[in-house]
């Protein structure tokens, strides 16, 4: 089934702010919600797509991609982008986790307002990692095909004497006093508006509704420890300086072996010896000789790959841009490339010898090295569109 647009999945418009967003999310999921509708297989697939539409649309820069290239902006390699959310590539579990933390404490059903926690209709209760950032530094010829990076990633990592379990030896665990178990305390009070009910994350035990009784020696009961990864990234072609990409499941891991955070790798773009990025497009700067620019001929442009020889016309003038086209860079999850544009200045001698002089004043006398109306007219054109 083909999908459908985000916008109309949330029932929003397209200029809606994320307060809004959140808000049609927020209706769109308890309408849906499994609980509600149990048995329901529409209403399941129907909370999934919500879940995807606002996965996409709550991240600024998937929404900035989705907005101008549509879906084909979020299916890019290595999990990057809009592309593994929802109905297919999201379980209950993981929506819980991620967004479950939008419907406050005491929500609805199975919501659990602990911050990025979740209860599942089970009653456990489970914790959602940190987010690990890192900067990532890429030469623009790794921008140009793509790259695969490994990365010795330090973060929180589940405890391998306990199991990420937090108990030693396996031990049991035993139910919250303070909550028996369901991970929630309702306090009662009196008020100028009748009696009113507040629910709140159960302190004694965190929101999971068991004590662990004999806590791990090794984690201190957390079942995590501060440790390191490898983990190993595709980077997709045509990525840009600033750009923050998400690879899920890759940060901190959850305490008592809940959900891992994802691990989010901002892009640093090195500046090129001799090419300038202006978006997909590249820059060069051609710098003839008075000869070169008078008689023409050829000459050898870089590009990211590889030089490519460019015929340069007879009488050529400075400030002339020349496009090379698809010889820019990739735009970001589509087939289509930018341009290389070649700006063209020319070499004036700042000291000539005697004969180079003479030769020059000979030169000047002659009505071809004097510039004619049209000449004049179009240079004059050129440098009032410059101000317009």
């Amino acid at each position: 089934m083909a999908k459908r647009d985000y916008y109309e999945v949330l029932d929003v418009q397209k200029n809606a702010t994320a307060d809004e967003i959140k808000k049609a999310y927020r209706k769109k999921a308890i309408q849906y919600h499994p609980d509600k509708n149990p048995g329901n297989k529409e209403a399941e697939e129907k909370f999934k797509e919500a879940a995807e539409a606002y996965g996409v649309l709550s991240d600024p820069d998937k929404r900035a991609r989705y907005d101008q290239y549509g879906f084909d902006g979020l299916n890019g390699a290595g999990g990057f982008g809009g592309g593994g959310f929802g109905g297919q590539g999201m379980s209950m579990d993981d929506i819980f986790s991620m967004f479950g933390d939008i419907f406050g404490g005491g929500g609805f059903g199975g919501f659990s307002g602990f911050g990025g926690s979740r209860s599942s209709r089970s009653g456990e209760r489970k914790f959602k990692g940190a987010d690990v950032r890192i900067k990532v530094s890429l030469t623009l010829e790794e921008i140009n095909t793509g790259v695969t990076k490994k990365f010795k990633v330090k973060k929180q990592v589940p405890c391998s004497h306990c199991n990420g379990s937090g108990s030693e030896n396996g031990a049991a665990t035993e139910t919250c006093p303070e909550c028996h178990g369901t991970g929630t305390v309702t306090r009662t009070q009196n008020s100028f508006f009748g009696v009113m009910q507040t629910q709140s994350v159960c302190p004694k035990c965190g929101g999971e509704g068991h004590i662990i009784k004999n806590k791990c020696k090794f984690c201190s009961g957390e079942g995590t420890v501060y440790g390191e990864e490898i983990v190993e990234v595709s980077i997709p072609a045509g990525v840009a300086d600033g750009m923050q990409l998400s690879v899920s499941g890759k940060g901190n891991a959850g305490r008592h072996n809940g959900y891992p955070g994802n691990l989010l790798i901002l892009i640093e773009e090195q500046q090129h010896k001799e090419l300038v990025r202006d978006e997909n497009d590249l820059i060069y700067n051609l710098l003839l000789t008075v000869p070169q620019a008078t008689l023409g001929g050829a000459v050898e442009i870089p590009t990211l790959d590889g030089a490519v020889k460019v015929k340069i016309e007879p009488g050529t003038q400075p400030g002339k841009v020349l496009r090379l086209r698809d010889k820019g860079l990739p735009i970001l999850n589509s087939s289509r490339r930018g341009d290389l544009l070649v700006n063209i200045s020319v070499y004036i001698p700042e000291s000539l010898s005697r004969d180079e002089k003479a030769a020059i004043e000979k030169l000047a006398d002659s009505d071809h090295f004097k510039p004619s109306l049209t000449i004049k007219e179009k240079i004059f054109k050129k440098f009032r569109n410059y101000f317009d």
